[in-house]
Formats: C-alpha cells, structure tokens, sequence
C-alpha cells in the first residue's frame, strides 16, 4: 500500500513538473513571437483641399488620380477621397498590415485630423462659431448676431454645430449639435461682455474640435485686436494645423486697420487651410459667412498613410495637381502637422482659467 501511495505521488509531481514545462515554454516561444512582431499603430492624415480657378470660382468632379501628395517630399497615396458632400471613396483598403499600410505615426495618440479607420458614409461636418462679444462689441453687435444666425440656417442639415462666444473667458453656449434651432437660440442669447482674449479661447475651441473625425472647422468672428490672451498666436494655428481643423477669421474693418491683428489673421487662415475676410459693413459680415459656407460645401477631403520617416517633429504637406489641364489651379490647403505629443504639449500650456463654461445641454451631441 505505501509503494502505491509513493509511485501515485512521483505520477503526480512527474504530471506537474510537464505542465510547469509547457507553460514555460510556450510562455518564451509567445514572448519570442511579440518580441519578434512589428506591433504599428496606423493612423491616416486627412487633408481637406479647395480648388479654385484664377477668379475664385471652385473647381468641381476631380478624381483622386488628379492629386499628388507630398509629405516632406515623400510621395504618398491616397487612401480616401471625399467632394464635397458627396460619399466617401476609398481608394484602398485599411488596414494594420505593415505590407498594406506602409506607413505609421508611432506616437500614442494621432492629432493629425484623422481616423484610424475611416467611414464609407459622409460624415457632414463639424462647425464651431466662436463669436466676439468682448467690449468691441458694442456697436455692430445685433448686426453680427444675425449674420451669425442666416449662417446657420443655410449650413447643411447633416452639420453638426457648436456656438461658442468669447471675451475674457470662453462660454460654449451651446455645444455640438445637430440641432440648429438650438444653435439659434445660444446666438440670441449672447450678450456683450469684458475685454477679448481671442487666442486664450480660440485654442481651447481647437482643442474641442480635435478629437472629431471629417471636416472640422472654426468659423470665428472679432471685431478688434486680442488684449487680454496670454497664449501666442503662434500655437494656435500650428496646433490647428497638427489636429486638421481650418480656421476661418471673419473681422471688421477695425481690424483690418490694425496691422498686427491684420497680419495674424491673414497668417493663421491661411496656415489651416482657411480664409480672413475683413467686412466694412453688415451686409460685408453675411457674405462673408457666405462664402465660408460654399467653401465648406465645395472641400475635397483626402486622407493617406504617411509613409516611414524619421521626421519626429513638424511634416511638411504639398497638395498639387496632375496634368497640364489641371496645374492651372489654384490649391489651398494646411501645409503640414507636427506629431502628436509635441501638439498636445502646445494645447497644455494654455491657461486653465481662461475657460467658463455653461452647462452643456442633455439635447446636444458630438462625435
């Protein structure tokens, strides 16, 4: 009986030791796998691109053949391509594959304005109007509610839009929605206020439109100089650039008149891929918002894998276009992004205190 028990005990320990040898071994041979595989993050740029003639007229039915990215002088392929409100194209399939992405941005989260997978349906697009009712305000500030509100009438029904206002601090009056007539009543419902720190609340109204996907845009109206941010202009147009949201500055000609504001403006347009409009009247403001609209309406989104590069820092973007018949055009654009640690350390160092915030509304929505 006692040869029994010990033989029983040697079969069992003899039994555990094998199972202590197969889980170690398959544990190296896994952590021999993990170490061995390339594990990449793929993330897609997205550029939205107007084309217009000499006169400003958009160009419209361009196909993805007719347009040649560059990316610090990498040549890249398109990966979907999107006109307008029109439905998505994708032009290659998506994937994690290292073969089939050839490319990736290796940081922990992508602020380049894309997805990481994107959708075949057209996403609309997302609108933030970022209102002056600092004490500049004053005169032309009924004149400007109402440019304000035929903008967002005429804006898409699939739009989502937010209606910020800013003077001292920043008020999201009412926060991305679908919801239009909601929008409506956060315009009638600004009031004038304190001294503009356009830049302070700019660059928090970037960082809100960051994270969304599609074409993403800042329709801002200042009717003066900025004299109360502590935050350059500088960093709210590159971090603009490096998360693909387009800046629209609407002003007056008060601000056309002086040359910093004027200069700063022109500048962070253009950087984002956007336009300054300088209006010397109300019926200027409501064409202004117009044209912002068409060109909204008229956006070519393409995005791209970015191929391997070792530039861990700011990417040059070039955007021309193929053929004789086509380089007579005119492409508009935001000319690069930095990667995403490096923009989400310029979003941090802005003023905490520069922000109030009304109370979102349980009806409103974002992506």
């Amino acid at each position: 009986m006692g040869d029994g028990r010990v033989m029983a005990r040697r079969i069992l320990l003899l039994g555990g030791l094998f199972v202590v040898l197969l889980y170690c071994g398959g544990h190296q041979a896994a952590s021999q796998q993990d170490s061995s595989s390339i594990r990449v993050n793929v993330v897609l740029v997205q550029l939205n691109v107007a084309v217009t003639d000499h006169k400003g007229n958009y160009i419209s039915g361009l196909r993805p053949e007719d347009f040649e990215i560059m990316e610090d002088k990498i040549p890249e392929t398109i990966a979907t391509f999107e006109e307008g409100n029109e439905r998505t194209i994708r032009t290659e399939p998506p994937s994690a594959d290292k073969s089939s992405a050839p490319a990736s941005v290796q940081d922990s989260q992508a602020t380049t304005g894309v997805s990481a997978m994107p959708a075949l349906q057209n996403l609309g697009a997302n609108v933030y109007v970022l209102f002056d009712t600092s004490n500049y305000m004053y005169r032309g500030f009924v004149f400007a509610q109402d440019a304000i509100a035929d903008f967002v009438r005429s804006l898409e029904p699939d739009y989502k839009i937010a209606f910020y206002s800013y003077s001292r601090d920043l008020s999201r009056a009412t926060t991305l929605t679908g919801d239009h007539m909601q929008v409506l009543r956060g315009v009638r419902g600004s009031v004038a206020g304190d001294d503009a720190a356009l830049y302070n609340c700019l660059l928090l109204t970037v960082k809100d439109a960051a994270p969304l996907k599609g074409r993403k845009a800042i329709v801002v109206f200042s009717n003066g100089p900025d004299n109360a941010s502590s935050v350059p202009p500088e960093n709210v147009a590159e971090l603009a650039q490096s998360t693909g949201t387009i800046i629209y500055m609407i002003s007056t000609q008060q601000a056309e008149n002086d040359p910093v504001s004027n200069a700063v403006f022109e500048r962070m347009s253009k950087a984002t891929g956007g336009k300054a409009y300088f209006a010397k009247n109300w019926k200027d403001e409501k064409q202004a918002f117009a044209s912002v609209r068409d060109d909204l309406a008229h956006l070519y989104s393409l995005s791209y894998y970015p191929q391997s590069n070792p530039n861990r820092g700011w990417r040059a973007i070039t955007v021309k276009l193929k053929g004789k018949e086509l380089e007579k055009y005119h492409v508009r654009t935001r000319d690069g992004y930095r990667l995403s640690q490096q923009a989400q350390t310029l979003s941090e160092n802005q003023p905490d205190s520069a922000v109030t915030e009304t109370a979102p509304n349980p009806a409103s929505t974002s992506n």
